[in-house]
């Protein structure tokens, strides 16, 4: 089965991590990526840009808005995303533990799956 595990920041706190501390917990993420790879766990890990970047869309009676930015000072945003493949719940949140993110903010694991393939 499929689980997302979304990945939430504090955005104060990732914000304040040293440029070295960074780019080691983009190394220890990416040989974690790797190994999940190797062991057919990983299907896709993608990291997000600030909120600050994002756009919402909505459409409304036909009519369609684009917003630049989040609505709200956040104090936490989501970071990236991890679509695992895993037995059953216990097995996906043994996987998102080994998570290098996971020491500065939270990984959220939730049961995925593909509407078309529930119609």
């Amino acid at each position: 089965m499929k689980y997302l595990c979304q990945v939430w920041f504090e955005t104060a706190r990732i914000r304040a991590i040293s440029k070295e501390e960074g780019e080691t917990l983009t190394r220890e993420s990416i040989a974690n990526d790797d190994r999940l790879r190797d062991s057919g766990h990983l299907v896709v890990a993608l990291a997000l840009r600030e909120p600050e970047n994002a756009v919402t869309v909505r459409v409304r009676s036909g009519d369609v808005s684009a917003t630049d930015g989040p609505f709200a000072e956040l104090k936490e945003h989501l970071g990236g995303f991890v679509v695992i493949e895993a037995e059953d719940m216990r097995e996906a949140t043994a996987i998102a533990a080994t998570f290098p993110v996971a020491k500065y903010g939270s990984i959220e694991v939730r049961p995925a799956y593909s509407i078309k393939e529930e119609c």
